[in-house]
């Protein structure tokens, strides 16, 4: 089956995307949105969807080191909830512990001047991309059994 999928890590002042292919189980940072107000800037994901046309979302949910939730852990569900609602598109929600550290372990790797002064910018589409390519991962050869 080949689905386009859009992975999100969600924050009140920015959210990273990602598009994913599943035929390929391929995963391609796009960008981050700032937030407005401290709210999704609906114009811009209402973009994202109607150009990449997705099938399933994936958003990035935030849980403690023990796997109990936080506060940006029902952030995170309502904005899921917002999306399904918006777009009525399937939305699944990913655990998402360590994918800003990593995002940051890989950019800091690249320790490109114009990636170090952007860096939360970077960061967030980069966990997105994490999420998503967890997702993949997770679900890429089930129903190959």
């Amino acid at each position: 089956m080949s689905r386009t999928l859009l992975g999100f890590d969600f924050g009140r002042n920015r959210i990273g995307i990602a598009v994913g292919q599943e035929i390929t189980c391929t995963v391609t940072p796009l960008l981050t949105l700032p937030g407005k107000n401290q709210k999704p800037d609906w114009p811009g994901i209402s973009h994202l969807i109607e150009e990449w046309q997705p099938e399933l979302l994936v958003v990035g949910l935030p849980l403690q080191i023990d796997g109990s939730e936080q506060d940006m852990s029902k952030a995170a569900r309502r904005f899921g909830n917002q999306l399904k609602g918006r777009y009525n598109l399937p939305v699944e929600m990913v655990d998402e512990r360590y994918s800003s550290l990593e995002a940051n372990m890989l950019l800091r790797e690249k320790q490109a001047p114009r990636v170090k002064k952007n860096m939360p910018q970077y960061n967030d589409h980069i966990a997105a991309q994490l999420i998503l390519q967890s997702w993949m991962d997770t679900h890429a050869h089930k129903g190959l059994d």
